[in-house]
Order: structure tokens, then C-alpha cells, then sequence
């Protein structure tokens, strides 16, 4: 089955520097059997946060990158031919409700809508998901827990939760790390230093406000990370910059051009 990823955590949680309270609202949804839904731009920790906090809590952990052609059956399992013989094999998610890990859906607007109703019953006070191609009725096992996150700033008639589905969720929003968070960030996850960390967060910043005028998307602190690494080890600022921050924002020769005129006025 190729229509999603599947990861498993081990027990050390990968860095992930809080904003707020959203460690402690994760840890009491978890507690409680709460799903939780993730709202925040593209790059700015979301997935990080969730891999941060399985490992956290010691659970197992499903990650499902979601996108148009992603079914129900992508998600619970279909039969498949296995020498000779056809066999039941669980997608992600029902592997997650059997084993009480943690099933995350990330862009799950991307999804095609049967994965919705799918969700339903495991996001109210039933907890389970029935199989109808096995007749099985699954409860979900003691720690299963569902996450979903999506981007809201792409949101459009076509690609949106309704409004039933939202509800189902304590749901938490994200935004790209205060600057001084985001220097700490960027140099923890890079090894570069704080002066140059400094300097690229605050041209992302400068990028950023851009969004919704030049650029589709700001640039996400992911992109910065990526930057700061190719500086670290040993690129030159201006191009690692290029081909970290510039390029991936857009394909218009004019708008590039803007945005290196933009990049010498932040570096001088």
C-alpha cells in the first residue's frame, strides 16, 4: 500500500521548543481520549510538535501524509494477494486503533471525503471504527489516539473541514515561533550561530509579510532550518539563502528578483 507513510517513534522526543501552553493541552486531550485537530501554516512545527509529543507520552505513532487520492480504505486496510492467497492487511489507521497509538493525519482536507465519515466514530465517545469489508467492529485499544492538521490559510469552497467534522476536535492554532524563539530554534536544529540565525529569522520575517501580496505562502521556519544548515556547513550566506528561502517560494523571475533586491536591504 502506497497511498500513505507510516512512522514509528522511539522513546527519545525529537527537540521541539513550546510556544505556549500546547504541551499541556496534548498531554490532558490524551488523557481524557480527546482527538485533537492542528491549525497553522505550512512549516511552522505542527508535524514536529505531534512527533515531539508521542515520543513524549511513549506512544506508537502513525503519520499519514494525506493528499487527494488518499481513501478510506488507504487509511483502514484492503485484501491483497500474498502468495497465492488473499489476505486482510490494516492500513495506519486501523493498525493504530488496534495497538493504542497514535494516528496522525497531516493536511487532512487533502484527503478524499469517504476518510471523514470514516473518522466519525472515532472522534465521539464511541471510539470505534468499523470494518465493513471484514465485518469488524474495532474499539479503539486504551491510549489510541487521533490527531489531524491542515492549513487554514489554503482553505477554499473545495478544500475545507465542515463544520460537523472540526467540532469533533479540541482543536490548538500554530503560527511561525516569536523571533527570539525562532533564533533558538534555528541554531539548535542547524548548529549555526546565534548572529547569523539571528539574521536569517529576520529576513523570514521580512518574507512573511509579503503573504497575500507578492507570495502565495510565507516562508515556513522549516525553510530557515534548511538555510541555516547549508550555512553551517560551509555555504556561502547569500546563496544558501537562494536556494533555501527564494527559490522554494516562487517560480516568477520578476518576484525573485524583488525578494534578492529585499535580501541585500536585510543583510546590507
Amino acid at each position: 500500500m502506497n497511498a500513505h507513510a507510516e512512522t514509528r517513534e522511539g522513546a527519545d522526543a525529537p527537540f521541539y521548543l513550546p510556544q505556549r501552553d500546547e504541551v499541556a493541552v496534548f498531554e490532558a486531550a490524551a488523557r481524557n481520549d480527546l482527538p485533537v485537530l492542528l491549525k497553522g501554516p505550512t512549516g511552522c512545527g505542527k508535524t514536529r510538535f505531534v512527533t515531539h509529543m508521542a515520543a513524549r507520552l511513549g506512544r506508537p505513532l502513525y503519520t499519514v501524509a494525506c493528499h487527494d487520492d488518499l481513501s478510506a480504505s488507504d487509511l483502514i486496510g484492503r485484501y491483497l494477494l500474498k502468495g497465492g492467497e488473499t489476505v486482510w492487511v490494516d492500513g495506519p489507521l486501523t493498525r493504530a486503533v488496534r495497538e493504542g497509538a497514535i494516528c496522525y493525519l497531516d493536511e487532512v482536507v487533502e484527503a478524499r471525503k469517504d476518510v471523514t465519515v470514516v473518522l466519525h466514530p472515532l472522534t465521539d465517545d464511541r471510539r470505534i471504527l468499523p470494518i465493513d469489508r471484514t465485518g469488524e467492529e474495532l474499539e479503539a485499544a486504551p491510549g489510541f489516539m487521533l490527531v489531524a492538521s491542515y492549513n487554514p490559510g489554503y482553505q477554499n469552497i473545495l478544500k475545507t473541514l465542515k463544520p460537523s467534522t472540526r467540532q469533533r476536535f479540541v482543536a490548538m492554532e500554530f503560527d511561525f515561533p516569536p523571533p527570539e524563539q525562532e533564533r533558538a530554534i534555528v541554531v539548535q536544529e542547524s548548529g549555526i550561530d546565534e548572529r547569523r540565525a539571528a539574521l536569517l529569522v529576520r529576513l523570514a520575517g521580512k518574507l512573511r509579510a509579503l503573504k497575500g501580496q507578492d507570495l502565495e505562502e510565507g516562508v515556513s521556519t522549516r525553510l530557515v532550518v534548511y538555510a541555516a544548515t547549508l550555512v553551517a556547513g560551509g555555504m556561502d550566506l547569500n546563496r544558501a539563502i537562494s536556494v533555501a528561502m527564494i527559490e522554494p517560494l516562487t517560480d516568477d523571475a520578476d518576484i525573485k528578483r524583488g525578494l534578492a533586491d529585499l535580501v541585500v536591504a536585510v543583510l546590507g
